[in-house]
């Protein structure tokens, strides 16, 4: 069955996993995804991720998701800009999440990166997603 959103299908993953505090998750592999991947781990969400090579080409991420006293690190990780309804944001109008303790994933011209490091670069893009 094909997936029509790959990103929201993996942070649905995430937050499932989460839920049932599993110490780890696996999705299938893409650039989309390792690229946000990226930036939950530099951002201090996940512990990492690492890529898992089948037969025929096929590979998965196995992400390792952080704890902190038994409780999840992300909070709450949901979708903004979906399939049906695309949100960009210029440099001006990038939403903080939480005063600034949580980000927005943008995905700009300059590459996927967090919302604070897109006002530093003077650039806007797609709104990919919010975590806290």
């Amino acid at each position: 069955m094909a997936i029509s959103d790959p990103l929201g299908d993996m942070l649905t993953r995430i937050r499932n996993a989460q839920m049932r505090r599993k110490p780890k998750v696996t999705t299938p592999a893409s650039t989309l995804r390792r690229r946000v991947l990226d930036v939950l781990q530099s951002e201090g969400f996940i512990r990492g991720y690492s890529t898992i090579e089948f037969d025929g080409g096929r590979s998965e991420f196995e992400i390792e998701l952080k704890y902190y006293d038994g409780e999840p690190v992300i909070r709450t990780i949901e979708r903004v800009s979906k399939p049906g309804r695309r949100v960009y944001a210029s440099v001006k109008t990038l939403p903080t999440v939480n005063n600034g303790l949580g980000v927005s994933i943008v995905s700009t011209p300059k590459g996927v990166m967090p919302d604070w490091q897109a006002r530093e670069e003077n650039v806007g893009g797609e709104v990919l997603c919010r975590v806290f």
